[in-house]
């Protein structure tokens, strides 16, 4: 199979990421300043969050200072070298992470599924989806990630697929575990899965988090809490579906995407 390109870990690399220095307590402060001064801005709702969010420390070193730079006198030129989808590139295995390899993986088997939407909520057709995620331990098959969880030869946590008709999409794969990152002293992250999509060009790709509903480290986490919002922060955060969960085999939980609009998914786009 063609796997999708190995997945990059801007939480858990060092050379971007501030000295370790303040606590949780600290950054729980930022946190709660951060919301406190948006909720008595007393502004329209904004879905997506400041993209030099104080306590997501390395938004400081990486967000974008410029405006954006016009390409040529032909926008859509850019597009003519991007990637071409279509059926033929995605395999019947590229959509179960559970069957990538010889053996089992470790940990519990999940299936996440649900609708790729636009704004009028209409579905979103043919668009590709990819997953990538840390193993049942909290860590990724990436040479950079140096946490001293073990790792599982057979997950490599990146899948695959294509929406349907309906715009759904379905995933079998294993729950990831929390893991610490360098933002600040006894930084963890939720578990979480990432989501990117694509339209038909490189120029239209999405990259989003998804999470697994009452996890104790929300309050913690300032990539999560970057979203002050509170209504769009909850779309972010998958439900548990009972009817979707396959008998003997998988939990099942129910993640829609929109697009754009006042719905929106927050994406990284930026970053």
């Amino acid at each position: 199979m063609t796997a999708p390109a190995a997945p990059r870990i801007p939480d858990r690399a060092g050379t971007d990421a501030a000295p370790r220095t303040p606590g949780q307590a600290a950054i729980t402060a930022e946190i709660d300043a951060a919301r406190s001064a948006y909720a008595a801005a007393g502004a329209p709702a904004r879905p997506h969050p400041a993209r030099d969010y104080a306590p997501y420390r390395s938004t400081t070193l990486r967000h974008p200072r410029t405006p954006l730079t016009a390409v040529g006198d032909d926008p859509e030129a850019v597009e003519l070298s991007g990637p071409v989808f279509g059926v033929t590139d995605i395999t019947d295995l590229d959509h179960d992470l559970t069957r990538q390899h010889h053996g089992e993986p470790l940990g519990e088997r999940i299936t996440v599924s649900g609708r790729v939407l636009d704004r009028s909520g209409r579905p979103v057709r043919g668009q590709l989806v990819e997953i990538w995620q840390a193993n049942a331990s909290g860590r990724y098959a990436h040479l950079r990630d140096q946490h001293p969880a073990p790792l599982d030869p057979h997950f490599t946590g990146v899948g695959r697929c294509l929406t349907d008709d309906r715009g759904g999409y379905a995933f079998t794969t294993i729950r990831p575990g929390a893991y610490p990152w360098r933002n600040h002293t006894n930084a963890w992250r939720p578990a979480h899965i990432h989501f990117s999509l694509f339209g038909t060009a490189f120029t239209q790709r999405l990259v989003t988090q998804m999470y697994f509903p009452g996890d104790p480290l929300f309050p913690y986490d300032p990539i999560l809490q970057s979203v002050t919002d509170d209504a769009a922060r909850e779309r972010l955060v998958a439900a548990y579906d009972h009817e979707r969960s396959v008998p003997e085999r998988s939990l099942g939980y129910r993640w829609d995407i929109v697009l754009d609009g006042p719905s929106a998914t927050w994406t990284e786009e930026g970053r």
